[in-house]
């Protein structure tokens, strides 16, 4: 489990209203698979079939999975509540790691790199300054590590999430593919190429 006794993990980051990002903590692993199950459906593209969606949500997104990767110290999820609401309005999931996967390992450069393997907020979030809170949280976790890399991959058709890569400086720089379900889906591999790792306020 991730304590909180460093810097980051103290630091709490300025969002909009009533809602700030922290650290995640194993009480939080119900919560999160509540807000995975709500969200990852945003991510895919409209060919994506439900039952390939709820597949994935049980094999990956369950709450035995979320106390697993808060158990793993090479993960790091950080998650903004919503208080008012009495829920999390987001969460991003940091895997610190080496690649596997050889079209990742081809198209990047830089190491060691950590993973951005989950960026998801509430639809009625969108456009809030909520996402940047959470990006700019997630970069400094990583240079805290001392990576010299930071990757992610999104699926080619979302269009939200593109944009808001492209303009954080996250550049395509291979493909790879993704499994949901049964069905595969394209992604781009997107890291930030023009500069270090370092948050873009």
């Amino acid at each position: 489990m991730h304590d909180e006794k460093g810097p980051l993990r103290r630091a709490l980051f300025a969002v909009p209203g009533d809602l700030r990002v922290r650290a995640a903590q194993r009480r939080d692993a119900r919560a999160l698979h509540e807000l995975a199950a709500a969200t990852f459906a945003l991510a895919c593209p409209p060919s994506t079939t439900a039952s390939s969606i709820s597949t994935f949500i049980a094999g990956n997104l369950s709450e035995e999975c979320f106390r697993a990767h808060l158990a793993d110290p090479t993960r790091l999820i950080l998650v903004v509540d919503d208080q008012p609401a009495g829920r999390l309005a987001g969460y991003t999931m940091t895997v610190f790691e080496a690649p596997s996967d050889p079209d990742v390992v081809a198209a990047l450069t830089r190491h060691p790199t950590a993973e951005l393997s989950k960026f998801y907020l509430r639809a009625e979030h969108h456009g809030s300054g909520i996402s940047l809170a959470l990006m700019v949280a997630t970069i400094e976790a990583v240079a805290v590590r001392d990576c010299a890399g930071l990757w992610l991959g999104v699926n080619q058709q979302n269009a939200r999430a593109n944009r808001f890569y492209d303009k954080h400086g996250f550049d395509v720089v291979g493909t790879k593919r993704f499994l949901v379900g049964e069905r595969w889906e394209d992604d781009f591999v997107r890291s930030p190429c023009r500069a270090p790792c370092s948050s873009r306020r």
